[in-house]
């Protein structure tokens, strides 16, 4: 486990277990809910995760690029998906730490698993003062152009009496499966947990802008880059987690063009990058 602490915030990584955050707290408070110790990032609602070089659900596991269906491992079988990407199942490598802060990286050359993807990511915290930075990028590491996408998944902490608010631009209908089915007018979210409770729901058009308001403490979450456009909420009904995703593309966006102006994985060139940042405030 890596610690950092730093200003009035504290986290803990797990860089071999996908550079899952296992705890993120401020001034003593849990922002996250805990990880608890030994549990698998992956199978628990705690902590966060990373997501590429896709977010969400792939349908089929179906990948089409420049004619080609490329096939990615379905690994939540009972929808028949590919969810969630590659990097939160392999180990991340420590580049840089310090007290406050750390870089991770992680290489994937798919070849010799039968994967499409070459890549090259890094990911970084720093607690500082201003809040809590989070920065993530892919590199395409192919020698040809290949699309990407990136995302991070927390399970933020959702007391009773907890409210939320931001705004955005369009609402995604979900079928059975929770990949989009049609699209809609929307003013984003606002209130509390009757309005958000039991979502598992895509927003695009999002400004990058979003508040948690639980009893205790406001939280300010800012998204730059890729991550400024696509939100994707989910809140199961009678739990205490509350998961705001800062997405780069719409769920299934490579087998659903007709949601393509809403947020498509980013084709990128040999050795280009894309990178999103989220900063989280709080305050009491």
């Amino acid at each position: 486990m890596l610690e950092l602490a730093g200003g009035d915030w504290r986290a803990q990584l797990l860089p071999e277990q996908g550079a899952a955050v296992a705890q993120l707290a401020w001034r003593e408070r849990d922002v996250l809910v805990p990880l608890p110790v030994g549990a698998d990032p992956n199978a628990s609602f705690g902590g966060a995760f990373v997501m590429l070089p896709w977010t969400n659900r792939l349908d089929a596991g179906q990948l089409p690029v420049a004619g080609t269906v490329h096939r990615l491992p379905v690994n939540r079988p009972e929808d028949n998906t590919a969810i969630h990407g590659l990097a939160r199942d392999r180990a991340w490598q420590v580049a840089e730490q310090s007290a406050d802060r750390c870089t991770l990286t992680q290489a994937l050359d798919g070849a010799a698993e039968g994967l499409p993807f070459r890549y090259r990511a890094k990911l970084s915290l720093v607690l500082e003062p201003a809040g809590a930075r989070l920065t993530l990028a892919v590199t395409n590491a192919a020698e040809q152009p290949f699309p990407f996408g990136l995302g991070w998944h927390p399970f933020f902490l959702r007391p009773a009496g907890t409210g939320l608010r931001f705004r955005a631009g369009a609402l995604f209908a979900r079928d059975a499966r929770t990949l989009p089915v049609a699209v809609q007018a929307s003013d984003g979210l606002v209130g509390d947990e009757p309005v958000y409770e039991g979502l598992d729901t895509h927003f695009a058009g999002w400004d990058g802008a979003a508040e948690i308001l639980r009893p205790d403490l406001r939280l300010h979450l800012a998204a730059e880059g890729a991550w400024s456009r696509n939100l994707h909420v989910f809140a199961p009904a009678g739990s205490s987690i509350l998961c705001l995703e800062p997405v780069s593309h719409v769920p299934d966006a490579p087998n659903r063009p007709d949601f393509a102006g809403y947020g498509p994985l980013t084709m990128l060139a040999p050795d280009e990058s894309l990178t999103a940042t989220l900063l989280l405030r709080a305050e009491s």
